[in-house]
């Protein structure tokens, strides 16, 4: 069975793509911790980081240092902070969260309607296609 990662990589679950490349899909945590809180999985359905074959796995730290620098820049974050939970969706994924406020929510997801999930999502897509020119 697909998990949801899987769904949205494919497609069949809409998402606020920030990144993608043969190896990677990144989108817009639909329940963020903060503006930003962005997931990169592996193109491939592996449930534990340990088990994720390279070039896959490699390819998620490569994109994740580029959309973490893109994060920073475009939406004005004093740092990203990373996490590996692994208990919520049978797929890998890294967590890259922008700390943006000076309270950060902590484990409590903030509310952004659709459109501004856009916006952010957008303006992260013009960092990263700045700094691949």
């Amino acid at each position: 069975m697909s998990t949801i990662f899987s769904k949205i990589i494919k497609g069949e679950i809409p998402s606020h793509k920030i990144y993608e490349n043969e190896y990677v899909f990144a989108f817009l945590d639909i329940q963020p911790l903060e503006k930003g809180h962005t997931l990169i999985v592996p193109k491939i359905e592996v449930d534990k980081f340990n088990d994720v074959p390279e070039p896959y796995y490699s390819a998620v730290f490569v994109a994740a240092k580029k959309i973490a620098n893109a994060i920073e820049k475009s939406l004005d974050a004093k740092r990203i902070v990373t996490k590996v939970i692994g208990t919520d969706v049978p797929h890998f994924h890294y967590h890259l969260m922008p700390l943006i406020t000076k309270n950060p929510s902590g484990n409590k997801p903030i509310a952004i309607e659709p459109e501004e999930m856009e916006q952010i999502a957008t303006k992260i897509r013009q960092e990263i296609q700045k700094a691949d020119k």
